[in-house]
């Protein structure tokens, strides 16, 4: 989808910014040719990333359970979690989509708190929301929509339903299973859903959901002929080391570019090489006499210079 720019409000003759991607530009990928690219992150410094390399969507997901905060499953994270995350990558104020992912817990109950809680998400700084499950799902995916908050559905391997499901295993491998996304699909579509993911699915039941449905697959572990593909920013990078799922497709290794770093740091530290002088503060010569007139000491310091003035952007 080709981006669109706006002038920046105020600022005559202003370079012109790109304008933000909404979840009806996300629904009007449908039929385009080019895909839709959603990466799932978590934090600031990274949807600083994501957003730079250009990506449409960024998922805030409940994988934040496993993948940031060491839980085995995403049945742990809260919407107290969800909302903190949702906001941190909020304001970077991303071109990007901010997609919150409602934890689990959150819309299984009623009505009222269903709403509640994706209210929480928008409010922390979400475009929309996104939820597992299909028809069952329905009257919570109406009643957030009626609260004009837009849905991504989610269909196939629905991590929060993994004991139901005996287990992270590819859904929609015999007929009547695949048939049962397939009209889960139709049925989110119908309801208003601007797009759904669909995670670890064989790929001809990714293409007939494709086909068949009016708004955005996005696939995870679903072949390519979805409307767009997602993937974890740790696992992209390298950073992720514990599970690599098959459908994963590594782009650097950073853990180990980060590992090397470290223990050259580390290495600098221990050998009195860490800090050097042009990374220390010093005093000015007539202080530095005056505090070794008045305590001892030997004057092993250099001069100061105008660079001492600059605070450290990033106190510890």
């Amino acid at each position: 989808m080709a981006e669109t720019s706006v002038p920046s409000a105020g600022v005559p003759n202003a370079p012109a910014s790109p304008r933000r991607v909404t979840a009806p530009a996300v629904a009007a990928f449908k039929g385009r040719g080019a895909p839709v690219v959603m990466v799932t992150a978590y934090d600031a410094p990274s949807a600083r990333i994501a957003d730079g390399a250009g990506v449409d969507v960024i998922l805030v997901g409940d994988s934040l359970a496993n993948v940031v905060l060491g839980y085995d499953d995403t049945l742990q994270v809260t919407i107290d979690d969800m909302e903190h995350h949702v906001g941190a990558v909020a304001r970077t104020q991303p071109r990007a989509l901010v997609v919150g992912d409602l934890p689990w817990l959150s819309y299984h109950v009623s009505t009222a708190d269903t709403v509640t809680n994706a209210a929480r998400l928008i409010r922390a700084g979400a475009g929309a929301v996104k939820l597992e499950g299909g028809r069952k799902r329905l009257e919570a995916v109406r009643a957030i929509l009626d609260a004009e908050i837009p849905v991504m559905g989610h269909l196939g391997l629905t991590p929060q339903s993994v004991h139901a499901l005996g287990g992270f295993r590819v859904q929609g491998k015999d007929l009547e299973a695949a048939r049962a996304i397939v009209d889960d699909a139709v049925a989110l579509a119908e309801a208003g859903c601007f797009a759904v993911v669909l995670e670890c699915v064989p790929d001809a039941v990714a293409r007939l959901v494709t086909d068949t449905v009016p708004i955005p697959t996005i696939g995870i572990g679903a072949g390519r002929h979805c409307d767009g593909q997602v993937l974890v920013f740790h696992d992209v990078l390298g950073l992720e080391e514990r599970v690599t799922p098959k459908f994963v497709r590594r782009y650097a290794n950073l853990a180990d570019d980060a590992r090397a770093a470290l223990e050259r740091f580390a290495e600098d530290v221990r050998g009195g090489r860490f800090p050097a002088s042009d990374e220390t503060y010093h005093a000015a010569d007539n202080v530095a006499d005056m505090m070794i007139a008045v305590y001892g000491g030997d004057d092993a310091s250099p001069s100061s210079d105008a660079s001492d003035g600059v605070e450290a952007p990033h106190p510890a």
